[in-house]
């Protein structure tokens, strides 16, 4: 599953917008999961989608050293607060 995904497939899942911290990943993360778990909706495949965009999205921090901490945030979109781009 995961090498069908791409960076912006993975965003779209999780429904974070493009520029987000480490943090703010894991914790989108966590909320999807009790949300979507299988023992809750009996819904495998969205979990799995949901796996996989989490994954894919740490892998490329860590590989890429791309950052997505608060300041990185600020230095491309310095007149953007990053929490406005969330889609709750």
């Amino acid at each position: 599953m995961q090498e069908d995904l791409d960076i912006y497939k993975a965003l779209e899942i999780l429904d974070l917008p493009r520029f987000i911290t480490k943090k703010d990943i894991k914790k989108r993360y966590i909320e999807l999961a009790k949300k979507y778990h299988p023992d809750i909706t009996g819904d495998n495949e969205a979990m799995e989608k949901i796996i996989a965009s989490y994954k894919l999205l740490n892998e490329y921090i860590e590989n890429f050293r791309y950052s997505f901490d608060e300041d990185e945030i600020s230095k491309q979109l310095p007149n953007l607060t990053h929490n406005s781009k969330f889609k709750l």
